[in-house]
C-alpha cells in the first residue's frame, strides 16, 4: 500500500487530499480540501495557495507519504514539471516551475501532469477504462479536453499538447471565433458556454446561462433548448466519430458536466458519431467516466507511482 498526496490545480479551485494505492484495488481519495484558486491574482499567488494545500495535506496524514502527484491546468513539461504554457484565466501561471518548487519546499519527489491528461490517466487505469488495451477519454465542460491511452501511457506529442478534443475543426462551427485565434473549432459550440450562447441565439431567454437549467428545460421540451443541446452533442460526436477513425481506441470515455445532459444531447452526439465513424469503428463504445472528480487526484498519484508517458518512465 502506497500513500501519496494529490493536488489537481484548476482555474477555479485547487482540491488537494491523500490517495491510498493499493495492488489490483481501486485507489482510495481521502481528507480531500478544496480552496479558490484565486488565479485573477497572479502565478505566484496560485503557487502559494497549492504550497498551502499540501502543506495541510502533510500535516493530515497518517502514514507516510511517498510524494507529491500534480494535475494543473496549462500545458505540463512531463518531465520537468514546468507549466510551460497557460491561457488568460491563469494570468503568470506559464513559466511557473511547479515539480521543482514543491519538491525544493516539501523535500518530496514530485511528478506534474496536464489536468486533464491525470483525469483521463485515472479512468483508464482505475475506472471505465480499465482493462482495456485503450480509450480516448474526453471532458466536456466549460471547455473541452481529451487524453487518448494506450496500454496505460498517455500520447503527448511533441509539444506536449496532444489530446486538445476542443481544437478540432468542425461543420457545425464553420464561422465561429474560437479562444485560442482560430475559427471553426468545436469547443465554442460543443462546451458549456457554447450551449447557453446558442440557446439565447435559437430563442432562449438571454438571462438563462446555467448548463443545469438549460438541460432541465430541454427535458420538458422547450424547442431553444433543445435545438442548442442537440447542435452541441451532434457537434461533439462528430468530432468524436473523426478521431475514432484516426487512433481507433477500445472505448470512448466521457465526462464533465456537458456529459451529464440528457437525451436532446445525448441523441444527437450519437447520431453524429455514427455519422462520421467509419464501419470498423462505428461501434466503438461511447461511456460515461466513473470516477468523478476523484479522477485527476487518482491519475496525478498514479503518474507519480507508475508514469503516464513513455519519456518520463524511460528517464526513471
Amino acid at each position: 500500500m502506497t500513500n501519496a498526496i494529490a493536488v489537481d490545480i484548476g482555474g477555479t479551485k485547487v482540491a488537494c487530499g491523500i490517495v491510498v494505492l493499493d495492488e489490483g484495488e481501486r485507489p482510495q481519495v481521502i481528507s480531500v480540501e478544496k480552496v479558490p484558486t484565486e488565479a485573477a491574482r497572479g502565478g505566484e499567488h496560485v503557487l502559494s495557495v497549492v504550497m498551502g494545500a499540501v502543506s495541510r495535506a502533510l500535516d493530515r496524514a497518517v502514514d507516510p507519504v511517498c510524494g507529491i502527484g500534480v494535475s494543473s491546468a496549462g500545458v505540463i513539461d512531463p518531465v520537468s514539471g514546468d507549466v510551460t504554457f497557460a491561457n488568460d484565466l491563469m494570468p503568470g501561471w506559464g513559466g511557473t516551475h511547479l515539480g521543482s518548487e514543491l519538491e525544493h519546499v516539501f523535500g518530496l519527489p514530485c511528478r506534474v501532469m496536464g489536468d486533464v491528461h491525470a483525469h483521463a490517466l485515472g479512468e483508464a487505469r482505475h475506472g471505465s477504462g480499465r482493462g482495456l488495451p485503450s480509450c480516448l477519454v474526453v471532458a466536456v465542460g466549460t471547455g473541452i479536453g481529451g487524453a487518448f491511452v494506450e496500454r496505460g501511457t498517455i500520447m503527448l506529442g511533441a509539444h506536449d499538447v496532444a489530446g486538445h478534443v476542443g481544437h478540432v475543426s468542425c461543420l457545425e462551427a464553420a464561422g465561429v471565433p474560437c479562444s485560442c485565434g482560430a475559427v471553426g473549432h468545436l469547443e465554442p459550440v460543443a462546451a458549456g458556454p457554447g450551449i447557453a450562447a446558442a440557446y439565447a441565439r435559437l430563442g432562449g431567454e438571454a438571462s438563462v446561462t446555467d448548463g443545469a437549467e438549460i438541460d432541465r428545460r430541454a427535458a420538458a421540451g422547450e424547442k431553444a433548448a433543445c435545438e442548442a443541446e442537440a447542435l452541441a452533442g451532434h457537434a461533439l460526436g462528430g468530432v468524436l466519430g473523426s478521431l475514432c477513425n484516426v487512433l481507433d481506441p477500445a472505448c470512448v470515455i466521457l465526462s464533465g458536466s456537458v456529459a451529464q445532459c440528457g437525451p436532446a444531447w445525448s441523441d444527437a452526439m450519437r447520431e453524429g458519431f455514427s455519422a462520421q465513424a467509419m464501419a470498423p469503428v462505428r461501434q466503438t463504445p461511447v461511456i460515461e467516466g466513473s470516477l468523478g472528480g476523484d479522477a485527476p487526484l487518482i491519475g496525478a498519484a498514479e503518474n507519480l507511482v507508475r508514469p503516464a508517458y513513455a519519456e518520463t518512465a524511460e528517464n526513471d
